[in-house]
């Protein structure tokens, strides 16, 4: 027979008195990367622009235009802002099941070319997106009348973000002597 675990085993809610009593932690925002409050921003602005083009359909019954292409734009700005954030974080999609039946050396060697595949892919999509914004030129966006090129700029410099992060953390993995791959519970923290 299975015994039940102790109700009073956990931790203490409840006070004496029959209240609940909770702390939250402090919290710390000093750690926030500039790429996750430029996130932030554009994902806020983009639930503004939802909720107007909600609050014109639905309650004024005469929808705003302009607010799809643009919730669309926002939506685009948030994903290659964030986006920087998870080269940052090292949290990408990443097999490592086959580091763990190679060679130490083999996985180093794999690891560190992962890491300059990876700078060199965001430093080539940056590139391109600098040539496709050459090429538009003046093209405008459909319904509002701005450059079509506000919204590759902004994909571009998540792109070189990433870049720049892709740096940050082949340094870290140098510094540290092992990369995620070889070490998948690692964090990015850990030096």
């Amino acid at each position: 027979m299975t015994s039940m675990p102790d109700i009073d085993s956990g931790p203490k809610v409840m006070g004496d008195d029959g209240q609940f009593h909770a702390t939250d932690e402090e919290v710390d925002l000093s750690g926030t990367p500039i790429e996750a409050w430029v996130a932030l921003l554009f994902f806020w602005t983009l639930g503004l622009t939802v909720f107007y083009q909600f609050f014109t359909r639905y309650v004024l019954n005469d929808s705003a235009a302009w607010t799809e292409e643009i919730a669309r734009y926002l939506l685009i700005a948030t994903v290659f802002t964030g986006a920087a954030i998870g080269v940052a974080k090292n949290n990408h999609i990443q097999v490592d099941f086959f580091y763990r039946f190679m060679p130490r050396v083999v996985a180093r060697i794999m690891g560190l070319l992962v890491d300059v595949m990876r700078i060199a892919f965001f430093a080539a999509a940056t590139l391109l997106t600098w040539q496709m914004m050459d090429k538009l030129g003046s093209y405008k966006m459909t319904i509002i009348d701005l450059p079509m090129n506000i919204v590759y700029a902004v994909v571009m410099a998540g792109f070189a973000a990433m870049a720049l992060r892709a740096v940050w953390v082949m340094r870290i993995h140098l510094q540290r002597g092992y990369t995620v791959l070889e070490r998948p519970g690692s964090e990015m923290n850990e030096r």
